[in-house]
């Protein structure tokens, strides 16, 4: 099982932000995905932060006051952000998000580029198919 690994079950074509683009414009390409949030990445496509559904929504929900957008991705994003590589253990994924609170990391190559995204989702499908998996060689022994 530790054999699996994030490559085989990450997204390779996310939903991609850029910092000086509008909340309003993230917002739009956030909601014609299936995303709760994306990366932000610069020019070459170097992960440079990451930006949520919830922190669009105080963003809206604070310009719906003055009926106007001020904000741009940069001011909302976090930068501080939680990644995996493509190479990382499914396993030690699923352990890492029972402890902490991303449902959907980034992931990276060895050098920053942004490659893809896993969520919880695709961990519980890897995961699941590894279990089926199991059952079914228990099954014929």
């Amino acid at each position: 099982m530790n054999s699996l690994k994030v490559s085989d079950y990450m997204q390779l074509r996310p939903v991609k932000l850029t910092a000086d683009m509008p909340v309003a414009t993230a917002v739009d390409r956030l909601l014609k995905s299936t995303h709760i949030g994306a990366p932000v990445v610069d020019s070459s496509d170097t992960l440079i932060g990451w930006i949520s559904e919830q922190d669009c929504l105080a963003s809206l929900l604070e310009s719906s006051y003055y009926c106007e957008e001020v904000a741009i991705v940069e001011d909302l994003m976090r930068k501080d952000v939680l990644t995996v590589l493509a190479t990382d253990s499914i396993i030690e994924l699923a352990q890492q998000m029972l402890q902490t609170k991303p449902k959907v990391y980034p992931v990276i190559d060895d050098e920053g580029l942004l490659v893809g995204i896993i969520s919880r989702r695709n961990v519980l499908k890897a995961m699941d198919k590894q279990q089926q998996s199991c059952y079914e060689n228990t099954a014929h022994i």
